[in-house]
């Protein structure tokens, strides 16, 4: 049997006042989460708003424990990056 897990991190991206601003600083949280941890990542809210952003990052495992751990771990790191956003709330899931 498999487990999936999903973490939705809402950002703000305080001072940005354009869409092409937002890729900018989304662009390489997505990237880096991808490379570092082998996660899918996708913009899922808030698309079309400027200051605001909503990430989810999912992953399939056997172990519940290992997920929960690497959402975990992704999360303190976009919370580490030193970008033009602030982790505002997040949420961890296990399916």
């Amino acid at each position: 049997m498999f487990t999936i897990g999903v973490a939705t991190i809402e950002l703000r991206l305080p001072g940005n006042s354009s869409l092409k601003g937002k890729r900018a600083i989304l662009r390489p949280i997505i990237a880096r989460l991808r490379k570092e941890f082998n996660v899918s990542v996708a913009e899922v809210e808030a698309q079309d708003v400027y200051q605001r952003a909503v990430i989810a990052i999912t992953c399939v495992s056997s172990d519940a424990s290992y997920i929960h751990g690497l959402l975990t771990k992704a999360v303190e790191m976009v919370d580490r990056m030193r970008i033009d956003a602030e982790v505002v709330d997040y949420d961890i899931e296990i399916l």
